[in-house]
Parts: structure tokens; sequence; C-alpha cells
């Protein structure tokens, strides 16, 4: 298997991270809306705000996974960070998750001073809670309702990570 790639997103991966998230069962698992714009992907990588972190993972070349941190701007929350990702379907279960956290938990534990690293998951999304747990995510919560998914409201956990 090729090894995985991790970088930091350029304004040339829009069209790459735009069918990403198209994919049905990516915008199921995220609170991505269905037929995202080449536009919206562009905007959203042209000026990343201060303290916004947005890596991919790549195979081969092409883009397999994305996700983005998220230091919180407000100044007795500086110690805090939460995150999304999505990971390409036809790339699951190959390690792409776990690199992707792994990338964004050294970067908080090493480099920027993140105490906690927060995260909300669909309680249905047992996958992704999983590679959490491993990481050392604990649930902190349950929101009931929390998203619509399908025309269906989705229960989410509010999931935490405490660096000691």
């Amino acid at each position: 298997m090729s090894q995985i790639e991790i970088r930091h997103v350029t304004i040339d991966d829009a069209p790459a991270l735009q069918q990403l998230y198209s994919q049905p069962d990516t915008q199921a698992n995220t609170l991505q809306v269905p037929y995202p714009s080449l536009k919206l992907w562009q905007d959203r990588l042209k000026d990343l705000r201060a303290g916004v972190h947005s890596l991919v993972a790549c195979l081969d070349g092409q883009i397999v996974g994305q996700i983005t941190l998220e230091v919180h701007p407000a100044s007795r929350r500086r110690h805090t960070a939460s995150f999304g990702m999505g990971v390409d379907v036809n790339h699951r279960g190959k390690g792409i998750a776990t690199a992707l956290l792994a990338a964004i938990v050294d970067l908080c534990d090493n480099w920027l001073g993140i105490e906690r690293i927060e995260l909300t998951v669909f309680t249905d999304n047992a996958a992704a809670i999983a590679v959490y747990r491993k990481f050392g995510f604990e649930v902190e919560g349950t929101a009931r309702r929390y998203g619509l998914r399908n025309g269906e409201k989705i229960d989410a956990h509010f999931m935490a990570r405490l660096r000691d």
C-alpha cells in the first residue's frame, strides 16, 4: 500500500475537495450540504482565518481525506480547538482518518499549546467514534435531534480529548 502523505491544503485542492464532499456518504456524516459548488471551496480555501489549519491526506498524489482544525478565537477559550473531517468513501478503512487525526493531535499538543480538542459526531457513525476513542476522545454528552440528514433529525455526541 502507498504511504499516506499529509500536507497543508492549497487553493488548487478546491476541485478535489468539492468532489470529496459531494459524495453522499461523506455528506451524510458531516454537516456539509449536498451539491457544493467549486466557488464555495475556492472561497473557503482562499484566505484561511488565523487559527485555522486545514490539512489533506494524499495517496499517490490524490486527495483522499481532509481535516480542518480551528483554534477557538475567544481569549478565554484559546486553549481549545475543534475540527471537522472527511474521508473519501473509496479509501475508508485504510488509515486515512487515523493519519489526519494524528497530524492535528501532534499540532495541538506540540506546537499550538492546545489542551482541549472538541468534536461533534453523529451517534450512528461508529467507525469515526472508534477512531476518536483511539486518540483518547471521550463522549461528554449527547444532543438529541442535533442535525438534519435526509429529512430526519439525527442525534450527535459531543466528544473531547483533554491533554494531561
